[in-house]
């Protein structure tokens, strides 16, 4: 039998998340909560330009708790633990990009009360896209012994994000420098890639500072450069890296990075993806020393659909099922089995 899955939220993530659970062979939507009263109403293959789906968009948080269903892909912005206990204490599975990759405990504590509650299991999949930062760097360190560092990088072309009003008011870019330096977006991050960089120092065994490190730096055009959000000008923030680090004394033992530019062309310093080009990159020093560098996640300017998003969704859905089978309480990666996606169902067997 199916589970059935409600995806909370329809952004860029939410709708790659209907398709996906749509030809996932194990799963079935059930319901969609969205935050706009114009999509409330519509049926989601409309808001996901599909045929009728028969499944109809809400924005009553309390028909969500009330359906009948398995898992909530908990999709949007910005995370509201409330929304989160209050969906675990209904029955519901979560599957979440926006939180709770590898939570401290007090961070933990309500949510596993609001889990045990409901006798069921969060998961946190993160995003970037989910389990580059945490999961695959650690997969990796398996072919490698007496490991000194462990980096986790992304290089993107923002010019593909098609999210104007998240690109300016939240990330900061056309502003400029002291604003953006001094707005959310620092720590709008903090929490996830802080706890993406614990996870790999708790499980490799470093003997870090427990206090990780965060640091920011800013490009600024140096002539027009068109983006999504319109023009950004001269002296405009046009590119923008962050980084946190883990140190034993005065050692970088784990570092994750990224770095997101408005194109290569006209930034004030000059920075670039280098030869490779957009990319995910992971790197290993320990015997032997190595580095591996994941492309098809990021899109080309132009391009239908942004891959990465698609991807992050991808992994939520993929997760569900394994979710679902876990101990009530909080699941990180650390406690899943191994994943994999579905065959495309023209290829699938049907003997099973």
């Amino acid at each position: 039998m199916a589970l059935r899955v409600v995806q909370w939220a329809t952004g860029g993530v939410g709708v790659a998340a209907i398709r996906a659970v749509l030809d996932h062979p194990d799963l079935e939507l059930a319901g969609c909560w969205v935050h706009s009263p114009d999509k409330a109403g519509k049926d989601v293959g409309d808001l996901i330009g599909a045929d009728s789906l028969g499944v109809t968009a809400t924005n009553s948080v309390e028909q969500i708790l009330a359906l009948d269903a398995d898992a909530v892909i908990y999709a949007p912005l910005l995370p509201i633990p409330d929304e989160v206990a209050a969906l675990l204490r209904s029955g519901k599975n979560v599957v979440t990009p926006v939180g709770w990759i590898y939570p401290s405990p007090r961070q933990a504590a309500p949510l596993i009360e609001a889990a045990l509650a409901g006798n069921v299991t969060l998961h946190g999949t993160g995003i970037a896209p989910g389990g580059i930062s945490e999961k695959f760097p650690l997969l990796l360190s398996a072919m490698s012994t007496a490991v000194t560092y462990v980096r986790a990088e992304e290089f993107s072309d923002l010019r593909t994000y098609d999210a104007p009003e998240v690109l300016r008011h939240v990330m900061g870019f056309g502003d400029t420098p002291d604003k953006a330096l001094s707005g959310p977006m620092q720590k709008l991050l903090d929490g996830g890639f802080m706890q993406a960089v614990k996870m790999i120092v708790d499980t490799v065994g470093f003997d870090a500072d427990p206090q990780i490190r965060s640091r920011q730096q800013i490009a600024v055009a140096t002539a027009p450069i068109e983006s999504p959000l319109g023009v950004i000008e001269p002296g405009q923030v046009a590119a923008r890296k962050f980084h946190w680090e883990a140190v034993v004394g005065d050692e970088v033992v784990v570092r994750v990075t990224v770095n997101w530019l408005m194109g290569e062309q006209n930034l004030d310093p000059a920075w670039t993806f280098g030869p490779e080009g957009q990319r995910y990159e992971i790197e290993v020093k320990g015997n032997p020393d190595f580095t591996v560098s994941l492309k098809g996640f990021q899109s080309e300017v132009g391009a239908a659909e942004e891959t990465g998003i698609v991807a992050t969704a991808a992994h939520c859905v993929n997760s569900v099922p394994a979710v679902c089978a876990a101990p009530p309480g909080i699941a990180t990666y650390l406690d899943l089995p191994l994943l994999s996606a579905k065959a495309a169902p023209r290829l699938a067997r049907t003997d099973v």
